[in-house]
């Protein structure tokens, strides 16, 4: 395959400019010379018309030739140009070749310049794309994550931000927030997706309930265990709006569609109240509470033992999420007559 092929390969499948990439071919072979022919003067054109590079040295016009590397008679001189007089400078076509060493030096080296513009058109084509919900398609399973691709460009979904349930079906489209845009790839990834983050559940919102990216319904703190339950506190900038009904939508049509994406991760919607003891009581449904006594950062919530388990919820899931949505310490403790022991489960952090 000529050059010129492998140029036209490159501007085709990657979209590189050709003037760039010539360029970059060019000085990739003049650092190849130059490494086996330190001492003369070299440089190196692309010719278009051959579809090759040409290698070409600087000789001084001489009488007497003492170095035919560096000089070259008047007679041969006027055959390169016909003006030619002692004394002058003329670029003339470097007949000597390179090893394999050198080309092999040479391809390293071109290749690392092309990887370093691709490196830089992907920085620069996502970076305001950052924190965005991108849809790709599934490539490649791999133990560490998913590859996906978005149009032409490949994205990696790590095992640690992909909620539990995720299954990597290759040619199935899958959305995520798009969480980092590497200026130097780590790895072999410079695109790093999310599916478990608080921020990923609020895009979705977003893209989903109108009222939330007008404006009108703000999410004011999210708490989420991925895979499990997800708690949002939502409040509504317009007094005609109800933001948990709105989020919810008639008979769950706008929040069904959120919950298919999660993999049907429950979300509990909350609205957002000055009052805390009225907001332990919600952050904790399906419990049914008797009463909350908040004294500096702990709540103690009084409830029914039939209700305990509900509060607590799958492995102290629930109770950990309403600890960390009201920024409380909860504790349990039964409803009895007697004097009463609160059950102490921290699940603050």
């Amino acid at each position: 395959m000529k050059l010129v092929d492998v140029i036209e390969e490159l501007i085709e499948e990657r979209g590189l400019d050709r003037n760039v990439l010539s360029t970059i071919i060019s000085e990739g072979m003049l650092a190849a010379y130059a490494k086996k022919y330190p001492i003369l003067p070299l440089k190196v054109e692309y010719d278009r018309k051959k579809g090759d590079v040409v290698v070409f040295v600087e000789k001084e016009v001489v009488s007497t030739v003492d170095d035919e590397d560096v000089q070259i008679s008047l007679k041969k001189a006027r055959f390169v140009n016909k003006d030619a007089q002692l004394q002058d400078k003329l670029w003339v076509p470097f007949e000597k070749t390179i090893g394999r060493i050198e080309i092999l030096w040479a391809r390293q080296a071109i290749a690392s310049r092309l990887r370093k513009i691709e490196v830089d058109n992907v920085y620069n084509e996502f970076k305001a794309r950052r924190g965005e919900i991108i849809l790709g398609v599934i490539n490649k399973c791999e133990r560490s994550g998913i590859v996906v691709m978005i149009g032409e460009t490949p994205a990696f979904l790590p095992r640690s931000l992909s909620i539990p349930d995720d299954k990597c079906l290759i040619g199935f489209s899958i959305r995520a927030l798009l969480k980092e845009v590497l200026s130097e790839p780590r790895g072999d990834h410079q695109l790093i997706l999310d599916r478990a983050s608080e921020e990923f559940v609020a895009q979705l919102f977003s893209l989903e309930i109108p009222e939330v990216f007008e404006g009108l319904i703000e999410i004011k703190k999210i708490v989420r265990i991925p895979g499990y339950k997800s708690k949002i506190m939502v409040s509504s900038n317009d007094a005609n709006i109800d933001p948990v009904g709105t989020c919810v939508g008639v008979g769950g049509s706008r929040i069904k569609p959120i919950l298919k994406e999660l993999g049907n991760e429950k979300i509990d919607i909350i609205a957002a109240t000055d009052s805390l003891e009225m907001l332990i009581r919600t952050a904790l449904k399906p419990a049914q509470i008797e009463s909350v006594h908040v004294e500096d950062a702990v709540a103690t919530v009084i409830l029914d033992d039939e209700q305990r388990s509900l509060a607590i919820g799958k492995m102290g899931q629930n109770i950990a999420l309403a600890s960390r949505l009201a920024g409380v310490d909860i504790q349990l403790a039964q409803k009895q007559s007697g004097p009463q022991e609160p059950l102490d489960l921290d699940f603050s952090n």
